[in-house]
């Protein structure tokens, strides 16, 4: 063979090498890109080449940044604002159900105090009414009869049955109102009858007619009482003296509650 036509031969296969070399190679395609192929190939609504086409348009659209951004980075800073303001607003929404919650407890815990407080109420005026008889019959008997050594027994006994009957009344939050030579209040007080008396303060109670109860700071029974009338105008102590009655503690209670 000629010298010329074998280093031809040689020239012609440096190309053809040269040019495979150079030639692209064709990349794998991913597991996301088989799985959208095969899902578009199962629907039978694309052929190879449009296949390709989306796949290429899902490749760069994963590139590309969120719509309103310029990157990225402010995408994801949208993000974590976003979700800081629901993470506020669900603390929030926390807090308001907490205070409900304690509100709800209190007001409860309120009710079954009350309840347990005054649900003796109507049994505790019963017990009033036996008192009073009570109290109706010791007084009725005469002077003259109380010195015998068997009314004394007797009245003895009333009196002790009496007292032990208030003092278990008292156990369960009854007390008794003493309002005599305090103002007239229409909270704890029945005024019966008015006592002219220009040397009392007017609205004065001058006397008690029947003794008044109360349970808690509730009025189980006013007290019936007469007032002074036409005296000067009742002037209220300056200075805070001790208590003279269970109806003033009873006043203080339900004006702090």
């Amino acid at each position: 063979m000629p010298e010329n036509a074998e280093h031809h031969d040689e020239d012609i296969a440096h190309e053809a090498e040269t040019s495979q070399n150079d030639a692209p190679q064709n990349e794998e395609p991913t597991v996301e890109q088989l799985k959208a192929a095969e899902r578009y190939a199962a629907e039978g609504l694309l052929n190879k080449d449009e296949i390709e086409e989306l796949l290429a348009e899902e490749e760069n659209a994963e590139e590309e940044p969120l719509e309103g951004f310029d990157n990225p980075l402010e995408a994801l800073a949208a993000d974590c604002q976003k979700l800081e303001t629901e993470i506020t607003e669900l603390k929030d929404r926390v807090l308001r159900d907490a205070a409900e919650m304690q509100n709800l407890r209190r007001r409860t815990t309120k009710d079954v105090a009350d309840a347990r407080a005054f649900s003796i109420a109507g049994f505790a005026r019963d017990m009033l009414a036996v008192s009073d008889n009570l109290r109706r019959t010791i007084d009725s008997v005469p002077e003259d009869d109380k010195g015998s050594e068997d009314m004394k027994n007797f009245l003895e006994g009333l009196e002790m049955t009496e007292r032990e009957m208030l003092n278990g009344l008292e156990k369960h939050g009854v007390k008794k109102i003493v309002p005599l030579e305090e103002k007239f209040d229409p909270n704890f007080h029945q005024a019966m009858f008015e006592l002219p008396n220009p040397d009392i303060p007017n609205n004065t109670i001058i006397q008690v007619v029947q003794d008044g109860y109360v349970i808690g700071n509730r009025v189980l029974r006013p007290a019936m009482v007469g007032v002074a009338k036409g005296g000067p105008k009742f002037v209220a102590p300056t200075s805070d003296p001790a208590p003279t009655s269970d109806a003033n503690d009873a006043e203080t209670d339900d004006a702090e509650s």
